[in-house]
């Protein structure tokens, strides 16, 4: 009869193989938004709160100025006129006289959470009845706004958002990074959504009508919360419609250069994840399929195990071939996927701890998604964070 211990190597090897081979099964099987036939198509408004001029921050911008949808209105804002990201959206305004383009300059806070502050100050600028949020950092196809706002076309549908995948600067630490994004978070996102979860909206993009959020009393109601994308779906679910995952996949630049730059932000997500779902971020050990299969080994070294050890970690290593970015090449770089996974569990456990969090010079709190206000003197806003999911 198997001891305690080795049955439980044994549990942990099965259970993290069959998420590798789950979370390999389910990679690019997000359907397809039907198409939405010209005559149909409604105008859209795209909202970009910008801070800063990011790296890649024109390039980014410039995708949505090639739109094959025909009525687009782009609206970006800022709260400084002073702001670097002024002078990117002149230059684009330059290079795209024809595009509709406005920009907001309004100093005004709304709440303790900085980008739907911005974002409350642009409404009044956006024209049209359907709109797409979404974060200043993604680069988009020419297709982009027409495949994300298809779905709308179907009543029963609330919300729609798309997940993304890494873009990393050169270097080891952007591209560890851009794995965190490709073979750990969203994988498991098309796990769970393959699964009959919706309980998901993210920030990098969301699609809904305008009348959607008068129904739920605006971005207002979301100023002071941390993991407002988060909410903003949870809140349209709560009117009876749906959320749906677009088949669109972009990209989001990861710009951390360093292990400790990096190590905060993966650790702020992590820690919203578990403030949002404890109970889920508590179980989310199997999906550290490397570590976890290491210590089912050392546990259970059985030939049985070392077996089913070998099937899951070959699928956790065909994860990380078929991301979608091409960024990184896989062969070349597959050693990152051990040391990628070992990150993983130590920020997973450091998560535990901790009532606060750190987003650049700010103190923040973790309070289960609801209160940001930030924790030091002069009230400067909370940001928002990405990811937030389940």
């Amino acid at each position: 009869m198997p001891s305690f211990v080795t049955l439980a190597g044994s549990t942990l090897t099965v259970l993290a193989t069959l998420y590798a081979l789950a979370a390999l099964l389910c990679h690019g099987r997000i359907r397809r938004a039907r198409a939405v036939r010209p005559p149909l198509w409604t105008p859209v408004t795209v909202l970009k709160p910008l801070c800063g001029d990011e790296p890649r921050l024109e390039e980014n911008l410039a995708g949505l100025c090639s739109q094959t949808h025909p009525h687009v209105q782009l609206v970006f804002g800022v709260r400084d006129p002073a702001d670097p990201a002024v002078a990117v959206v002149g230059r684009l305004a330059r290079r795209f006289p024809a595009v509709d383009m406005r920009l907001v300059v309004d100093p005004r806070i709304h709440g303790s959470n900085l980008k739907v502050s911005n974002l409350i100050n642009m409404m009044q600028a956006a024209r049209h009845p359907w709109l797409v949020l979404a974060d200043s950092d993604i680069a988009v196809g020419p297709e982009y706004v027409a495949r994300v706002t298809a779905p709308l076309a179907e009543p029963q549908v609330g919300i729609v958002t798309c997940l993304y995948h890494g873009r990393p600067l050169d270097g080891v630490w952007p591209r560890i990074g851009a794995l965190f994004i490709d073979t750990w978070f969203a994988p498991s996102v098309r796990v769970a959504s393959s699964g009959g979860s919706s309980a998901f909206a993210f920030g990098a993009t969301i699609a809904v009508r305008a009348a959607t959020l008068e129904a739920i009393c605006g971005v207002e109601v979301l100023e002071n919360r941390l993991a407002d994308d988060y909410r903003l779906g949870e809140l349209v679910r709560g009117l009876g419609l749906a959320t749906v995952l677009s088949d669109v996949n972009v990209g989001t630049d990861v710009t951390e250069t360093g292990l400790r730059a990096l190590w905060s932000r993966e650790r702020r997500w992590m820690q919203t994840i578990r403030a949002l779902n404890p109970l889920g971020y508590a179980l989310s050990f199997i999906t550290f399929t490397l570590p976890m299969l290491a210590l089912g080994l050392c546990l259970a070294p059985t030939a049985w195990n070392v077996a089913l050890a070998l099937c899951g970690a070959a699928a956790r290593l065909g994860l990380h071939w078929r991301r979608p970015a091409p960024d990184i090449p896989a062969p070349g770089h597959a050693w990152l996927a051990p040391l990628r996974d070992c990150l993983l569990v130590l920020e997973w456990a450091s998560a535990f701890a901790g009532t606060t969090t750190h987003w650049r010079e700010h103190c923040l709190p973790i309070d289960t998604g609801r209160a940001a206000a930030p924790n030091r003197p002069g009230g400067v806003p909370a940001a928002h964070d990405r990811p937030s999911w389940r």
